[in-house]
């Protein structure tokens, strides 16, 4: 509890019943650092099982467009499900009409290559014409590295 000084002679202080806020200011300052820091982590990752490569690796983008053919055939790009019908204008809407934006087509090594194929001449009827094939870098021997 608080003590208040008061004019009148005693040694006694009045108690005051009010709340001190200081340490729940404190507190909410904390928790919203931690989150701050945290909310980045939180981000979905598509989940898809890439084929290697041996080649070097280029460097990336500042804001690379991933579009991921999964398993079931189905699309994405970044986190976002695309559909077949209206793929060009989902496509647009996503990357700002920008024709020169660099799609980073990966796809699941159970996709066969002619669904692949069928996913770049969509991109190619879509007017986007810089497409770059992702896959996980192999290891001299037959390992795998980091994609």
């Amino acid at each position: 509890m608080a003590g208040k000084v008061r004019e009148s002679i005693g040694d006694e202080l009045e108690e005051t019943h009010e709340i001190n806020v200081t340490p729940f200011i404190d507190v909410m300052l904390v928790l919203l650092i931690i989150f701050m820091v945290a909310a980045p982590l939180a981000t979905v990752d598509v989940n898809v099982d890439l084929p290697g490569s041996t080649a070097a690796a280029a460097p990336r983008p500042d804001k690379p467009a991933f579009l991921t053919l999964k398993r079931d055939l189905s699309l994405s790009l970044g986190n976002e499900i695309l559909p077949r019908q209206g793929f060009a204008r989902a496509l647009d809407r996503i990357t700002d009409a920008n024709k020169e934006t660099r799609i980073f087509l990966r796809a699941d090594k159970a996709v066969e290559y002619g669904e692949l194929m069928e996913v770049m001449n969509l991109l190619r009827s879509a007017g986007y014409l810089k497409v770059a094939l992702v896959g996980i870098e192999s290891l001299p021997g037959g390992g795998a590295g980091n994609p």
